[in-house]
């Protein structure tokens, strides 16, 4: 799933409700952030959310993280939390 621009208090619950029409067979996911410019608390409470949906149900990981954000995770300790690759 690409996630572009902002993942903030106004995209966050758009991202939420498209996840929570993921099907029960869904076993891996894989979020894309290569264009994602800024991500809030908002958006670490879905990816968090997330993180432990799947961690019952498969994998999740994150790919072409930014520098920027990649500094978010790391000073919100989601660096320990999630797969980033």
């Amino acid at each position: 799933m690409e996630i572009v621009g902002w993942l903030d208090t106004q995209t966050a619950p758009e991202l939420e409700e498209a996840l929570s029409n993921l099907d029960d067979s869904t076993t891996s996911l894989v979020f894309d952030f290569a264009k994602l410019e800024y991500i809030s608390s908002a958006g670490l409470r879905v990816i968090l959310k997330m993180q432990k949906f799947m961690n019952v149900k498969g994998t999740m990981k994150l790919i072409h993280v930014s520098d920027i954000i990649q500094d978010v995770f790391d000073i919100t300790g989601f660096a320990d939390i999630l797969s980033i690759e």
